[in-house]
């Protein structure tokens, strides 16, 4: 089978796709068959080695794939060959066959194109556990995403408006505010044309926020904490800004306001039915038509590297996904 394999950390650039071993079945797996595999932040910082996890080289890139079950081993019983499945890993999607735990594979319904449900699984499935797990987002409270149009804050911006929240996105350009209006966003921020807490001093008024949802981090994250309200909550989902932000604790202590860490792919392996729960429900409502994840495009398995560098560079809306098919293009 055909991977794109990281033989040296560094340059994502320097990616090859190579002819690997199809892997087996262990007890408790299934080998699935892969049809498509989204593109993560995290796979960024794999390659590059700054990553929490640092595989043993050489490795294969890519955490969230959809495809067909080829294979179950011992014990399986909720899958069988033949099922449309989409799961994650902690990496090695980026190929033509990944080994995965069963406890974590979830059906796609009917219905479902195998390119959206490989696009959803780490976004989606973060947003939803960051807004109702850790958030407990309530109906009519005000949430601000920062990041708004990239892969996981437009998933937190089209949950918390079908979770009956004002929405108010925060991004960099017009282009991708555009974007995150289509998906739900009922105020519009662009930081790189206003200063974000005057801005949120406007939209939000003296109540302040209730949520913030944070994959940025960087220079956003404190006037973001103090625009928070009476026992608002900052969700602590990443640092695509580059920085980890120091935030001084007399904010969290003012209005009784709360900093809570988002470490989907941890809680996920604690507590696998939970999470196939939460995913099982999204992909209802995909089926249902209520959620319409974006897959802006689709790239090749040898053309991963220009879909990490689009990522990378800021230039991707939504989603974009890796295709086992030579018929994937940007």
């Amino acid at each position: 089978m055909l991977a794109v394999l990281c033989k040296q950390a560094g340059a994502i650039g320097d990616l090859v796709v190579e002819d690997v071993p199809s892997p087996r079945a262990g007890p408790d797996e299934v080998v699935v068959s892969v049809k498509a595999c989204g593109v993560n932040f995290p796979d960024v910082l794999l390659v590059q080695g700054k990553y929490q996890v640092r595989p043993e080289l050489p490795f294969s890139p890519g955490v969230e794939f959809a495809g067909i079950v080829k294979e179950v081993g011992k014990g399986v019983t909720r899958v069988t060959p033949g099922s449309r499945v989409c799961g994650s890993v902690p990496y090695g999607a980026f190929a033509e066959e990944v080994t995965a735990p069963a406890a974590g594979i979830v059906t796609v319904p009917d219905g479902v194109d195998l390119n959206v449900a490989a696009g959803v699984t780490i976004t989606y499935g973060t947003a939803y556990h960051a807004l109702v797990d850790r958030a407990n987002l309530q109906r009519d409270e005000t949430l601000l995403v920062l990041g708004a149009a990239g892969g996981v804050g437009l998933a937190a911006v089209e949950l918390g408006k079908l979770l009956g929240a004002r929405v108010i996105a925060a991004a960099s350009s017009a282009e991708k505010l555009a974007t995150c209006k289509r998906f739900g966003a009922g105020e519009l921020i662009n930081y790189e044309a206003e200063d974000l807490r005057d801005a949120l001093k406007r939209i939000g008024g003296k109540a302040g926020v209730n949520v913030v949802f944070d994959p940025v981090g960087a220079r956003f994250a404190e006037p973001a904490v103090r625009s928070l309200g009476w026992r608002g909550r900052y969700l602590v989902i990443g640092f695509t800004g580059g920085e980890i932000p120091k935030i001084p604790l007399n904010l969290p202590l003012l209005s009784e306001r709360s900093i809570v860490g988002v470490y989907w792919g941890a809680w996920a392996a604690r507590d696998p039915e939970a999470n196939c729960a939460n995913f099982a429900k999204v992909l209802e409502w995909v089926q249902a038509g209520r959620l319409k994840p974006l897959v802006s495009g689709t790239f090749p398995l040898a053309r991963a590297a220009d879909a990490l560098e689009a990522l990378a560079q800021r230039r991707v809306h939504g989603k974009v996904v890796l295709v086992t098919s030579l018929q994937g293009t940007d």
